[in-house]
Order: C-alpha cells, then structure tokens, then sequence
C-alpha cells in the first residue's frame, strides 16, 4: 500500500513542473484537470486505505474521476475570467497558474503622482474589473501595492499600502463582497525592472491585483 501512494506521488511531483509551462487556452483546463485529477487520485487512494477498505485502487480511480472533474471546472471558469479581463483596456493579466491571474494596473491609470487618491478615469476601469470579479465569486483578490525607490523605504511602503487599499475600498463600494479581498503593500521591494530609469520606474508604481479560485 505505501509503496502505491508513494508512486502516486512521485508521478504527482514529477509532473507538476511541466504544467507550469506557457499553453493555449484550452490546455490550461485541460492542465487543471490533469493536476486535478492526479491529486485526487492520491487524495482517494489515502481516505480509501484510512477507512479500512483495503482498496487504494479504487478510491484513487473514483478520486481521480472527482479531481479531474474539479480541476477542469476550475480551468475552464479561469480560462473565462480571463478572458473578459483582457478586454479592460490599461490593464494587463497574466496566467501565473491553472487556478490564479495577475492582473497588473498601472499606477498611472489610477493615481496622480504621490496620491492614494483613485483618478475619477480610473474608476470607469475598476467597474469593469468589478463587473467581471462579480461574475466569479468562487476566487479569491489579493490587492498588492507596488512603488518605485524614489523616497524612503517607510514612505513608500506607507504609500503602497495606502494605494492598494484605495483599490479594495472602491471595489468593495461597488459591490464585490469585502470577504473576497485582502491588501497588502510591498512597496519598493518587489520591483519588476531597473529603478535607475524613468521606464522601468513607471513598471515598478503598480498595483496587481491576483485572483485565485478557492480550494
């Protein structure tokens, strides 16, 4: 029995990192459900053999058949999601795995320089955001403040936070549920180019927001 749930997941890790690899749409629900179907299986085999049943086969195939079921469900509702998001113009959404998103917002877009303040044009493109975070209550929004290195460490922490804050509050405002969001600034220390330009200064003032499905 041990050495079947231990080939269950070695098949299981040795098979993750390959879906981690850039693929088209319908690949990453198929991914999902590949993911998910392995990990139930393993999940399956375990309760079975716990119980007493004596069947880790069985329960990894009825495991595998309700993982697999699950994991595409979840591909095809990101695959949806995302979609609609790129539709958002001043945005920028990135698969970061078969259940999450980043969708990146230019400080620009919503602040004015050394504000927390949202732009009265800004708002138009967080309704949309909203619009279709509504549409998917099953996920889950990490709202993440970014700046450049201009000013102090503190500064601009306080700033990122203040920032990222701003975002959730107008989205909560416009009916996504306050439950689904948390915030978080990271200030300079997450930057995603060189803080020694002007460009790559602009990509470091962001906000991102991450949507991930639960479970």
């Amino acid at each position: 029995m041990r050495k079947y749930i231990a080939m269950l997941l070695t098949v299981f890790l040795a098979t993750v990192p390959a879906f981690a690899q850039t693929v088209d749409q319908h690949a990453k629900a198929k991914k999902g459900a590949v993911i998910g179907g392995v990990a139930g299986a393993i999940a399956g085999a375990v309760i079975q053999n716990n119980r007493g049943h004596g069947n880790a086969k069985r329960g990894a195939v009825i495991g595998g058949v309700a993982g697999a079921a699950t994991g595409a469900i979840v591909g095809a509702m990101m695959d949806k999601q995302e979609r609609e998001l790129r539709q958002i113009q001043g945005v920028d959404v990135t698969r970061t795995a078969p259940g999450e998103l980043k969708v990146t917002v230019k400080n620009e877009v919503l602040f004015d320089f050394n504000s927390a303040g949202l732009r009265q044009a800004s708002r138009d493109s967080l309704r949309e955001m909203a619009n279709v975070f509504q549409k998917y209550p099953d996920t889950t929004l990490s709202v993440e403040g970014h700046t450049d290195s201009i000013g102090t460490a503190a500064y601009n922490q306080s700033l990122s936070r203040r920032r990222a804050r701003s975002v959730a509050s107008y989205l909560e405002d416009i009916g996504v549920r306050s439950s689904r969001i948390e915030t978080v600034g990271y200030g300079e220390s997450q930057p995603v180019a060189s803080n020694n330009t002007a460009e790559g200064r602009q990509l470091n003032r962001r906000v991102e927001i991450h949507v991930r499905a639960n479970g």
